[in-house]
């Protein structure tokens, strides 16, 4: 149990607060309080959002006494409740690091002192967790960069990033779900779609799932880009036993 923060945000949602850290067990916390709230107040909310350590709840109405809902929230927090725990999935993305794609690899290995070979590397044997979407529909947060690959934002953002472009700004690493300005450092490009209104499920990942990229060639880069065009292309993809 955390000692948590709750706050009124707007006149029908309630924001609830962690401590300010990035872990696994406060992102495990969380989700296990959406799943308490979604089994008790399912029919009342319209959206419940996960952040790196927060929850917002956003709920049908207006919420007529914060204090009152608190007091409830409190109680769900507290309860053992039995929830049916849903699956993870460890997902292979395809990743192209070659320089037509990596616009940003040389002034990284310039500045790090790592050459483009380590970079990749590093950047692909890592096992990352995703904890939350957002900033854009199938924009992954994940967790586990290696430090070594730390690096600032750009001071001055790009007015246009490719679809599918692979990233570091700052502590993190993400994919550009779609076209977007952005201040990251472009590494490579995945044909992969993160995010597709045509499906039931838009974006294929959730938070807990884990991410690993595999380096591929740029011959192979276009051959998936076709498959995933044509959709027959299948995402590789693990069942989790955490």
């Amino acid at each position: 149990m955390y000692k948590l923060q709750y706050k009124s945000f707007g006149e029908n949602a309630m924001l609830i607060e962690w401590q300010p850290t990035i872990s696994i067990e406060i992102l495990d916390d969380i989700l296990l309080f959406q799943s308490k709230i979604l089994a008790q107040k399912q029919n009342l909310i319209t959206d419940i959002i996960v952040g790196y350590h927060s929850l917002t709840i956003v709920y049908n109405d207006y919420i007529i006494n914060y204090l009152e809902e608190i007091t409830v929230l409190q109680s769900i927090y507290k309860s053992e409740l039995t929830i049916k725990k849903n699956s993870n999935f460890l997902w292979e993305i395809p990743v192209c690091y070659e320089d037509e794609f990596g616009l940003d690899l040389e002034e990284i290995s310039e500045k790090t002192t790592l050459s483009k070979c380590e970079i990749i590397q590093l950047h692909s044997e890592a096992i990352y967790t995703v904890f939350f979407i957002g900033f854009l529909p199938g924009f992954l947060y994940l967790g586990g960069l290696d430090f070594r690959l730390f690096f600032d934002r750009k001071p001055n953002p790009r007015l246009q990033i490719e679809k599918g472009s692979v990233a570091i700004g700052g502590k993190q690493t993400g994919i550009y779900p779609s076209n977007s300005p952005g201040g990251w450092n472009i590494i490579g490009k995945t044909p992969i779609t993160f995010f597709d209104v045509e499906k039931e499920k838009p974006c294929f990942a959730s938070p807990k799932d884990r991410i690993q990229f595999v380096s591929v060639s740029k011959k192979e880069f276009f051959e998936i880009q076709e498959k995933v065009n044509n959709k027959t292309y299948q995402l590789q993809q693990k069942i989790i036993h955490d």
